[in-house]
């Protein structure tokens, strides 16, 4: 056997030994994940194309089903989902039901293995309680809140902010890239929170901006699709212009077109400016933008559109109804 023959088998068998060891050190995990709405439907979704096992759980059994569907458990219970995973992923709507998510999914203790990352959008201060509680157990929990909305979760490029170690960091970086394009560790456990409050404070402000005044130009005698190409190549371009613009017919993709149905809630919006608004409070900063647009949006939910998506602020204000 020539020399050459010999040196191409002993790469050969090289490569195949290191590509091995890459698929055990990243390879399929069990991972489950725990509220299936909007946004965590699409998450698990993209988990399980990209090759691993899902077990989950959500209150809606056509949720469930759809999930089930394409090839995830379904457990009636978190805690058994937990013993059973890797990972356990949280996208829930509010501080209290992840509080009881929690303590149901633990009461009777944890696999010591286990990571927990909740994703939905709460309060610091809670972080920190479920990391000290879930850590007094011997397993680990830290935050990772995400950005990018329904079109985000559905094409896997949403960011993630993560609040943890940069250990903990490391751990869990190759999960979530199979749902985001962006990880960034934002510092200890809390400050993806932080992250994430400011960033929808900001969200809410550029869309009410946007609204207001797509609805002057229209008044103006502007054609909506003209003005939007305007914005988007101007000063005034953001994300709620090019990609959610609240107009109908201006942005394909966007709840505009489908009566504001789906999306990110003025429910949710509400509650991200209320949370904001407390660690201001808390930390006496000025958020006099912050608080106006709080304002408009409770006053959207006191008019029944808290099951709207929270673009649907243009539709009131085209109406005259503000």
């Amino acid at each position: 056997m020539s020399l050459r023959i010999v040196s191409q088998s002993l790469f050969n068998a090289w490569s195949q030994t290191l590509v091995r060891g890459m698929s055990t050190q990243g390879g399929s995990k069990n991972i489950g994940f725990v509220g299936l709405g909007n946004m965590g439907g699409h998450m698990a979704s993209n988990l399980i194309k990209a090759g691993h096992k899902l077990h989950v759980f959500d209150i809606s059994k056509p949720a469930c089903d759809s999930l089930k569907a394409k090839g995830a458990t379904v457990y009636s219970k978190t805690a058994e989902l937990a013993q059973n995973s890797d990972f356990v992923i949280t996208m829930l709507p509010n501080n209290d039901i992840v509080d009881a998510s929690y303590e149901e999914m633990t009461a009777n203790g944890v696999n010591k293995n286990t990571i927990f990352i909740d994703s939905s959008t709460i309060d610091p201060n809670l972080v920190k309680s479920l990391q000290k509680r879930i850590s007094a157990k011997g397993a680990r929990f830290i935050d990772a809140p995400v950005s990018g909305g329904v079109p985000g979760a559905e094409q896997a490029t949403l960011t993630f902010m993560v609040g943890g170690t940069e250990a903990e960091y490391n751990a869990v970086k190759a999960v979530l890239e199979c749902m985001g394009k962006r990880i960034t560790h934002c510092g200890d456990y809390g400050m993806g929170q932080a992250a994430k409050l400011a960033n929808n404070m900001m969200l809410a402000i550029s869309m009410i901006g946007v609204s207001e005044a797509m609805n002057l130009a229209m008044r103006l005698g502007l054609n909506p699709k003209t003005f939007a190409e305007i914005i988007n190549s101007s000063t005034g371009r953001c994300w709620a212009s090019e990609v959610y613009n609240p107009v109908p017919g201006v942005s394909p993709t966007a709840p505009a077109n489908n009566s504001y149905k789906g999306g990110f809630s003025t429910d949710l919006i509400t509650k991200d400016l209320g949370l904001a608004s407390g660690v201001a409070t808390a930390s006496n900063t000025p958020i006099p933008m912050g608080a106006l647009a709080h304002q408009i949006y409770r006053t959207l939910k006191s008019q029944g559109l808290g099951n709207k998506d929270f673009s649907v602020v243009y539709d009131f204000m085209k109406n005259d109804k503000y």
